[in-house]
């Protein structure tokens, strides 16, 4: 084997950052987290149907300081994750796969997602769609 002075298998410490890696791995990561939030949606059901006092329980802490965190990543995660299937399938009709288009449709789908999330929050917490 030759011996070379650069990693043989170069990682995270050795690639520079860009848009495409972190929108990827965000990509991923908040799959993650709208299959983990899914678990505050069945809780709200299940207190639905308990009843009353169950469903109190539940708005209170949705009510709460990391209940509207949690509600606030979770909708974040959903319209991240929206924008970059939405992108994704773009890319398999075979357009955006140059260098400039990826790094542009990678930043349209961060301030994409971030609007969405202001445009619903600012619906429901204006208008009163929070319960």
């Amino acid at each position: 084997m030759a011996d070379t002075q650069r990693p043989l298998s170069p990682h995270l410490q050795i690639y520079k950052w860009q848009v495409q890696m972190v929108t990827s791995i965000l990509h991923r990561a908040t799959g993650i987290a709208l299959a983990a939030g899914l678990f505050l949606v069945v809780w709200g059901l299940l207190a639905l149907a308990a009843g009353p006092a169950a469903f109190a329980y539940f708005k209170n802490f949705v009510g709460s300081a990391p209940g509207i965190i949690l509600l606030l990543g979770w909708s974040w995660s959903l319209f991240y994750h929206l924008c970059q299937g939405i992108r994704h399938l773009v890319q398999d009709a075979g357009v955006g796969y140059e260098i400039p288009q990826f790094v542009c449709s990678s930043w349209l789908a961060v301030l994409t997602s971030l609007v969405l999330v202001a445009l619903v929050w600012a619906y429901a917490l204006f208008v009163g769609g929070v319960a």
